[in-house]
């Protein structure tokens, strides 16, 4: 076969395998669709009573008994409350870490700043313009670097998702 052939060949095939994907893609939607057109209210009520009937006739919660159903809670929220704790410490310690970044460029700006007033001095005595003083001297980040949240909303942002 030539290589001409061969080629004409794929491409067929792919603008085949192309048409079927855009059927399976019109079906799906028109199958979406459908779906939710079909759960009226009166029937999404049916078929809540069907499932409570079904469920009540075969008394899972008697064949497991009380006490173990109990205990497969607990167990369930003890796990979710732990979960929710490891995530919280994650973003305690990411912004702990954020916080020492702080410190460090706090530090690095404070010992910037007798630089910057002996060059200002100097200018001064000079005739120049005067250099104007940092805006800030606390030891926390500068002015309008993002904040990182305190631990404890960072927790609380974790177990309100």
């Amino acid at each position: 076969m030539r290589f001409e052939h061969l080629r004409q060949r794929v491409e067929r095939a792919e603008a085949r395998v192309q048409r079927c994907m855009d059927r399976a893609e019109d079906s799906r939607t028109r199958l979406r669709e459908h779906w939710r057109l079909g759960w009226t209210p009166p029937r999404i009520v049916v078929a809540g009573l069907v499932a409570g009937f079904l469920v009540g006739r075969a008394e899972p919660l008697a064949r497991i008994g009380a006490a173990r159903w109990l205990q497969l809670l607990g167990t369930a929220s003890t796990m979710l409350a732990s979960i929710r704790a490891a995530a919280a410490s994650a973003t305690a310690e990411e912004a702990a870490e954020t916080a020492a970044e702080g410190a460090a460029t706090a530090e690095f700006a404070a010992s910037a700043a007798p630089a910057q007033a002996a060059a200002a001095a100097a200018d001064a005595v000079a005739g120049a313009r005067p250099q104007p003083a940092p805006t800030y001297t606390h030891a926390g980040p500068p002015p309008g670097a993002p904040r990182a949240p305190a631990p404890a909303e960072a927790a609380t942002d974790v177990s309100e998702r």
